[in-house]
């Protein structure tokens, strides 16, 4: 498969969904300092103004785009008003997504439906809205998912649901819509140093986890220099990856190393 390098930026147009913190400020950072204008997403307005704020502060040319991407007409609404905007859309980030750090059995139905209507549905939308504008001249498609979307991880079941969801999708999409010259890079970022798991939650999340976290400006450095490659799928810290190998060639003792790191019994 033929590999489309982001080889240049300035001039080009980003549209970021969770775009007022998180990975999504970060990889925005890292854009314009390459040169590229930017559309930002995020549903908390305040929020969003004051990243856009900062971001302008650089001299970089940036309008925001207020909106819930659980509602996908008012996600529609929003990707066409940046595209409109901005006149073009070169790369779509899809960099929104919430989860819980608690065992299966304590979710309630809804913090169940959130995460998957935000990980999910609205990662789904996002790149299906963005997709016409995306066509016109080809681009690069951004899917953040999770280690968690290569790897099932106990306490957070219904959050790997949702990665899986966005792995697979990311995957298909890879193969999909390189005829059109559209590239797409999945991100698989490990425990990211963000406010994305919630305080009351944070005591359970392993302290191997906490140890090991990446800030996300590391990530978004990593996603350009993947752009920049023409790479497909990128996971940080790299070193995680190794767990795909394990657990795709010793299973059993990849669920045994796994229990331990969760601080469980292995059976």
């Amino acid at each position: 498969m033929s590999r489309r390098r982001l080889d240049h930026a300035s001039g080009r147009v980003a549209l970021v969904t969770g775009g007022s913190g998180g990975i999504g400020e970060a990889l925005a950072t890292e854009l314009t300092r390459r040169g590229m204008a930017l559309a930002l997403l995020a549903r908390r307005a305040a929020a969003l103004d004051a990243s856009a704020t900062r971001l302008r502060a650089t001299g970089a040319l940036v309008t925001t785009h207020s909106c819930d991407v659980r509602d996908t007409a008012q996600l529609a609404a929003a990707v066409d008003a940046a595209a409109a905007a901005h006149g073009r859309l070169d790369l779509v980030a899809a960099c929104a997504g919430i989860g819980r750090h608690v065992m299966f059995a304590e979710h309630d139905s809804a913090s169940i439906d959130a995460i998957l209507a935000t990980n999910v549905t609205g990662h789904l939308h996002t790149l299906r809205c963005a997709l016409p504008h995306l066509r016109r001249d080809g681009g690069w498609i951004v899917s953040v998912s999770s280690v968690a979307g290569r790897l099932g991880q106990p306490g957070e079941a219904v959050y790997s649901a949702s990665k899986f969801a966005v792995t697979g999708l990311s995957e298909a999409l890879t193969i999909e819509l390189a005829p059109q010259g559209i590239h797409v890079l999945t991100v698989h970022p490990g425990f990211v140093r963000t406010g994305f798991v919630p305080e009351e939650d944070r005591w359970r999340v392993p302290e191997s986890a906490r140890r090991t976290a990446v800030e996300p400006e590391a990530v978004a450095r990593a996603i350009v220099r993947a752009l920049e490659r023409g790479r497909h799928e990128i996971t940080i810290p790299r070193l995680a990856a190794g767990g795909y190998v394990v657990r795709t060639l010793a299973p059993g003792l990849f669920r045994r190393i796994l229990t331990r790191m969760r601080g469980g019994t292995p059976t």
